[in-house]
């Protein structure tokens, strides 16, 4: 597939969500807040803050669920079924121009090494890459970064979308030479003797965001709710980092999740609640030139209205 048609592959979902979103979300007062979430360990936070009752501690009834990709959490925000999500900055970013309602308020992790890059066994360099598995969004991105730091040109690979579920069965049936992904992909490949890790996206200075994001009209009537939301996540996330094995365990319970595999995430992962800046206006920019290249994006988002500066506001101790 050339990047020249990859803006097709945004549109297809990904996956099913472990725990079934409904049709209409709860948006008046007194009902549920729902937030999408991923079913890996970089959502940890949540998963600690939901299973020792921060959020119920806060005021705020919270129900998370579960997607089994970013694109699926950004699609269940802008049709209305939950009102908060967890998504990285580049999903977010190809979606906006659809969904100008939407808004990124904080960054709740980063990580120039979580995501790494897979080589099918006797591939030997980015140079032997004939196909290579992508997964829309940031899977996407992160392929493109690896690729043209190791001089390859776009139109020289075949480009196949798949689920990050699918890639360890097409690397081991050699469907395609490599991926770059999020754990556990990773290793599921490297324990079942098909492929090896070669490098982290940090190797090729990429580091990925996660943004938490809603939308306009759910934030002006909620935005007390929103906070908190905010500094519920904030308290969690240096729980986390405090507390590893305290976040295994709540990572397990939520989407089984081996402890080792949410361990290691952790290493890898800076989780803590941040506020947006204009250096990741910057960023983001850079990500939409990226899909205006390739065709996903045709306009310019307003990235200025989009992401809300300095919104989050640090609990008083």
């Amino acid at each position: 597939m050339s990047f020249a048609v990859l803006a097709m592959t945004l549109a297809i979902t990904l996956g099913a969500c472990t725990r079934p979103a409904t049709r209409e979300a709860e948006a008046s007062a007194g009902g549920p807040i729902r937030v999408a979430v991923g079913i890996d360990s970089s959502f940890a936070a949540f998963f600690l803050a939901d299973q020792e009752g921060m959020f119920r501690d806060a005021g705020l009834d919270v129900e998370l669920v579960q997607f089994g990709s970013g694109g699926e959490a950004v699609d269940a925000l802008a049709s209305g079924q939950v009102q908060l999500a967890g998504s990285s900055d580049t999903t977010t970013i190809s979606q906006l121009r659809q969904n100008p309602d939407m808004r990124a308020l904080f960054a709740y992790e980063a990580s120039g090494e979580y995501i790494k890059v897979v080589l099918r066994n006797g591939i030997q360099s980015a140079a032997d890459i004939e196909k290579i598995g992508f997964v829309p969004g940031l899977g996407q991105v992160s392929t493109d970064k690896y690729l043209r730091a190791n001089g390859i040109a776009a139109g020289s690979v075949e480009m196949i979308s798949a689920t990050p579920s699918d890639m360890p069965a097409l690397l081991a049936r050699g469907d395609i030479d490599g991926y770059v992904l999020w754990e556990p992909w990773p290793a599921t490949a490297v324990t079942q003797g098909t492929g090896r890790v070669v490098a982290v996206t940090g190797d090729f200075d990429w580091t990925y965001h996660h943004w938490a994001i809603s939308t306009d009209s759910w934030l002006e009537h909620n935005p007390a709710e929103a906070q908190r939301f905010a500094q519920v996540l904030a308290a969690a996330s240096e729980r986390v980092e405090q507390d590893p094995a305290r976040a295994a365990v709540a990572t397990r319970t939520a989407v089984n999740v081996a402890d080792e595999q949410t361990l290691v995430a952790i290493r890898e992962i800076d989780f803590g609640v941040t506020n947006l800046s204009d250096k990741d206006v910057d960023s983001a920019q850079q990500i939409v030139d990226f899909y205006q290249d390739i065709g996903v994006l045709s306009e310019q988002p307003d990235l200025r209205s989009a992401m809300l500066l300095d919104w989050y506001k640090e609990e008083k101790k």
